[in-house]
C-alpha cells in the first residue's frame, strides 16, 4: 500500500463546507477507498491563511519539506481542492512541478478527478486559474465592500486611542477618552509632543497596543480628525511621507456616526499651532544627516539609547529623549564633548588606564575552538558515509557531501586559533592606536567623516553620565 499525506487549508473567508474537519473527513475517506496510508505526521494544516503566498504558510512549507526528505515519506498530497494548495498559478506550477518530477510525489484533489490524458492538464490549469481569479475577485470585493461601509460612516478599522468599539460603531473610552482631552489641552497650553508623551508614561499610561508614548504617537492623535466625530481613510493605502495623513490628495474625510471627544474649535487650534511651529521649524531643513566624529558612538548612561544630533546642528541629545521615552535630558553641544574626548583619550594614554568594552572581551573569550569545528566536520564524514552504506544518499549526493566537508576542513585547519591577549599587549595595542589617531582627530583639516572612521577604530562606545558632567571610553581590542 502506497502512503499518503494530507494537506488542509481554511482562509478566514471561507464557508463551514471548507472546515477543517470537514476536508480531512472526506480525504481519509478517499485514502481509504483507494488503498492509502494517511498517517497522523502526514496531516498538515493551515486555519486562517490565505492561499495567495506560499510563503506564509507554515504547515505548507513544512510539507514540502518533509516532501524532499529521501527516501520519500509519502507517494502522494491529498487536496479537498486545488484551490487549497494554492490560489497563485506561479505558486502551484513551481511546487507540483517540483514534487512531481524532482520527489515522485503527485498531488490529487479528491473533489476534482482528474484523468492521465493530455487533456487533464489543460483542465487542472483551467481550476487554477479560476481560483486565482476568484482570489483576486475576493479581495477587490472586500476592498469595495470596506468603502462602500465607510462612505456611510461605518467603522473599518481599529478604534484610535480614547475609543472602543460597540455595535459597529466607535465610542468614547471612559477611561482614556479623558486623556485625549488632556493631551489637546497640553499642547494648547504649550507642552510639545516630546513633553506630553512623557508626561503620558510618567502617570503609568500606554497606547492601545501596550506601547509607550512616544513624541509620535502624541502627534498621530493631536493630527487625528476621528476624535471630532470624523472618519478618515487613506485612498492609496498607507504613505510613509504622510505619516499623519494630512495630505487632502490621499485622504478622505467624512462625518461619522460616534459621539466626538475634541470640539472642532480645539482641534482646529491645535492644526493652526502645528502649521506656525513647522514654518518656525522646517522639517527638511537638513537634506543630508549631518557627520560629526561622535556619529554613533555616545551613548545616553540612562537608557543607553544613542545620542543624536539636534535640529541646531551644534548640539547632542539622547535620541529616545527626543521620542519622550527617556526622562533625562542628555543635550550637549558638540564643542564641548569633542574637547572632552579629545582630553580622556590623552588623560588614559598618559596614565596607561584603558577600559576595554566588555562586550569585546566576551567576543575574544568565546571565539570556537578550530579543533572542536575540525572534529565535528570529521563526525559529518562518518554521517554520511553510513548514510551512502545504507542507500539513503546516491553516490553523486555521497561524493558531492564529502567534497563540501573535506574544503570546509581544510578551510578551518589553516585558521590559526588566537592566542588571548596580556594586559601589557593590550596596553600596547590600544596606546598605538591613540598615538596615530589622535594627530588626526585634533586637525582642522580632517573631515568629520574621516575623525570618526578614525575613533572607531580606537573606541568601542562612549557613555555621556550627564549628572557628574563627565564621559566615560570603552576602548575596543
Amino acid at each position: 500500500m502506497n502512503t499518503a499525506a494530507a494537506y488542509i487549508r481554511v482562509s478566514t473567508d471561507d464557508q463551514i463546507e471548507y472546515s477543517p474537519d470537514s476536508q480531512l473527513k472526506a480525504i481519509r475517506k478517499y485514502a481509504k477507498d483507494h488503498d492509502l496510508i494517511l498517517p497522523d505526521e502526514y496531516i498538515f494544516v493551515d486555519e486562517g491563511i490565505s492561499g495567495r503566498k506560499a510563503d506564509k504558510r507554515p504547515s505548507f512549507q513544512r510539507m514540502i519539506g518533509t516532501a524532499k526528505l529521501k527516501p520519500k515519506p509519502f507517494d502522494v498530497i491529498l487536496l479537498w481542492k486545488f484551490s487549497r494548495f494554492a490560489r497563485n498559478r506561479q505558486d502551484s506550477i513551481v511546487y507540483k512541478s517540483m514534487l512531481r518530477k524532482q520527489c515522485g510525489i503527485d498531488v490529487v484533489s479528491i473533489s476534482e478527478q482528474l484523468g492521465e490524458d493530455n487533456t487533464s492538464i489543460l483542465i487542472e490549469a483551467l481550476i487554477e486559474a479560476m481560483d486565482e481569479y476568484y482570489s483576486l475577485n475576493l479581495a477587490e470585493e472586500v476592498k469595495r465592500g470596506m468603502n462602500e461601509k465607510f462612505s456611510r460612516g461605518g467603522v473599518v478599522s481599529q478604534p484610535p486611542f480614547g475609543y472602543k468599539v460597540q455595535d459597529g460603531v466607535f465610542v468614547p473610552d471612559k477611561a482614556n477618552a479623558p486623556v485625549v482631552q488632556m493631551i489637546f489641552n497640553d499642547y494648547l497650553s504649550g507642552l510639545g509632543a516630546r513633553q506630553i508623551a512623557s508626561k503620558l508614561n510618567d502617570m503609568g499610561l500606554r497606547t492601545a497596543k501596550g506601547n509607550l508614548f512616544e513624541n509620535r504617537t502624541v502627534e498621530y492623535i493631536l493630527t487625528n480628525p476621528t476624535y471630532t466625530g470624523k472618519l478618515r481613510r487613506s485612498k492609496n493605502g498607507r504613505d510613509n511621507n504622510d505619516r499623519f495623513h494630512e495630505s487632502s490628495d490621499n485622504t478622505i474625510i467624512i462625518d461619522g456616526k460616534h459621539e466626538p471627544i475634541i470640539t472642532p474649535e480645539i482641534f482646529e487650534a491645535v492644526q493652526n499651532k502645528r502649521s506656525e511651529i513647522k514654518k518656525r521649524y522646517t522639517r527638511y531643513a537638513r537634506q543630508a544627516p549631518a557627520e560629526f566624529m561622535l556619529k554613533g558612538l555616545v551613548r545616553c548612561d540612562s537608557c543607553g539609547a544613542t545620542l543624536t544630533m539636534m535640529s541646531s546642528g551644534k548640539s547632542l541629545q539622547c535620541h529616545n529623549y527626543a521620542r519622550g521615552v527617556c526622562k533625562v535630558s542628555h543635550a550637549i553641544t558638540l564643542n564641548k564633548i569633542n574637547q572632552s574626548v579629545i582630553e580622556h583619550l590623552k588623560s588614559d594614554f598618559t596614565h596607561k588606564t584603558f577600559t576595554v568594552d566588555v562586550a569585546e572581551q566576551k567576543q575574544q573569550a568565546s571565539t570556537p575552538d578550530i579543533s572542536a569545528l575540525i572534529e565535528r566536520e570529521e563526525k559529518k564524514l562518518s554521517r554520511i558515509r553510513e548514510a551512502y552504506m545504507a542507500g539513503i544518499d546516491t553516490l553523486d549526493e555521497y561524493q558531492q557531501n564529502k567534497k563540501a566537508i573535506q574544503q570546509r576542513i581544510a578551510e578551518l585547519s589553516s585558521v590559526a586559533q588566537p592566542v588571548p591577549l596580556s594586559e601589557e599587549q593590550i596596553k600596547e595595542t590600544i596606546s598605538g592606536r591613540i598615538t596615530a589617531g589622535l594627530e588626526i582627530l585634533e586637525s582642522d583639516e580632517t573631515s568629520e567623516t574621516l575623525k570618526n572612521i578614525t575613533l572607531r577604530s580606537i573606541v568601542g562606545r562612549i557613555i555621556y553620565i550627564k549628572p557628574k558632567g563627565i564621559i566615560e571610553i570603552f576602548y575596543k581590542l
